[in-house]
C-alpha cells in the first residue's frame, strides 16, 4: 500500500525523477516498456515522461531505446558545487591514496543509504565500479556505520529498525542485535572495519569527520582487497594514515568555517575561502576521536 503524502507532494515530480533513476550502469539503455515496468506506469505515461525528459534534453531517444543524455549531471553538480566538504576533503584524499595506494571515499548519509560525494581512485584496476553519486546501504558499509554509531540513540535505534538485514555475503550481519553491538563497538573504538559483508573479497575501514562543533557529518573510507590485505594489516598500516588523513580535514573545516565568520563579523563579502558545509544530512553526536593505533 502506498504510504499516505502531504497536501503539497507533487506525484507527477516523483515519477519523472523515478524514469530518470530507472537508468543506471546495467541498464544504460532502456525500452519504453522496460521504463514503464521498472517504474510501474502504464506505457503511456511512462512514454509521456520520456518525450518531456528528451524534449529538456535529459534524454535521447533513439529507434526502440532511451538513455540518458550527459546533461542529467547538471542535476548533481548544483548539491556537490554547494558542498564545500568535498572540496576541502579531495587534496587530502589525494595524498592519502599516494601514501596508501589504494582508494579513498568521502561518504554522506542521505536516508538509510550513503552516498559517494568525493573519490580518489589508486592506479590500479578495481573490481567495483564507484564513482561520485554511488548510493550503497548504510548498515553493510563501514563508512555507514561510522555515521550510524554517532547518531543519537532514537535516530540509530529508527535506522536499525528500518535496515534490510537480508545477506548479502555469508559474512553480513543480518540480527538487529548484532548490529546494534557492532555499531556500539565502532562508536566506542572510532572506526568501523567491515569485512566481506557488502561484497566478498572487499574489506575496508572508515573514520568520521567531525565539524568545528564535534558533530559527524561525513566519513573517509579505504577500500582494500581481501587477498591483499588482512583485517590486522588494515588496521596496523592504513588505519592509522586513514586518522591522520581525517584530522587533516577536520583541521581545515575549523579553518574554513572560522575564516568565513570572521569575514561576515567584519562585514567583508565576495568570495572567499569555502565555508564549513551545511549538507542537509545527518548530524550525530561528538565522542573523542580515539589516538592511532602503533603498529
Amino acid at each position: 500500500m502506498t504510504a499516505a503524502r502531504a497536501p503539497h507532494f507533487v506525484r507527477s515530480l516523483e515519477r519523472g525523477l523515478a524514469v530518470i533513476r530507472a537508468f543506471d550502469a546495467d541498464h544504460p539503455e532502456l525500452t519504453l516498456s522496460e521504463v514503464a515496468r521498472a517504474c510501474d506506469l502504464t506505457r503511456a505515461a511512462a512514454r509521456r515522461f520520456l518525450l518531456t525528459l528528451a524534449d529538456l534534453g535529459y534524454v535521447h531517444a533513439g529507434g526502440r531505446t532511451f538513455r540518458l543524455t550527459p546533461r542529467v549531471l547538471e542535476l548533481g553538480y548544483s548539491y556537490l558545487a554547494g558542498f564545500s566538504l568535498a572540496q576541502i576533503a579531495e587534496p587530502h584524499l589525494e595524498q592519502l591514496v599516494e601514501r596508501t595506494r589504494e582508494s579513498s571515499s568521502l561518504c554522506v548519509l542521505d536516508g538509510d543509504e550513503i552516498v559517494y560525494v568525493a573519490r580518489v581512485p589508486a592506479r590500479r584496476i578495481m573490481t567495483a565500479a564507484i564513482t561520485v553519486g554511488t548510493r550503497f546501504p548504510a548498515h553493510v558499509t563501514s563508512v555507514g556505520r561510522v555515521i550510524l554509531a554517532h547518531l543519537p540513540q532514537e535516530q540509530r535505534e529508527s535506522a536499525i529498525s528500518r535496515a534490510d538485514l537480508r545477506p548479502l555475503t555469508p559474512r553480513t550481519i543480518v540480527s538487529a542485535g548484532l548490529l546494534r553491538a557492532e555499531l556500539d563497538r565502532v562508536r566506542d573504538q572510532g572506526y568501523a572495519v567491515v569485512d566481506q559483508e557488502l561484497e566478498e573479497g572487499l574489506r575496508s575501514v572508515a573514520a568520521p569527520v567531525r565539524d568545528r562543533d564535534g558533530e559527524v557529518v561525513a566519513a573517509v573510507n579505504i577500500p582494500v582487497h581481501a587477498s591483499r590485505n588482512t583485517v590486522a594489516s588494515v588496521r596496523r598500516d592504513l588505519l592509522p594514515h586513514l586518522l591522520d588523513t581525517v584530522a587533516g580535514i577536520e583541521a581545515d573545516l575549523r579553518m574554513a568555517k572560522g575564516a568565513t565568520g570572521a569575514a561576515g563579523a567584519a562585514g567583508v563579502t565576495g568570495r572567499g575561502r569555502a565555508a564549513a558545509p551545511d549538507t542537509g544530512t545527518h548530524r550525530s553526536s561528538s565522542s573523542p576521536r580515539p589516538p592511532a593505533p602503533r603498529p
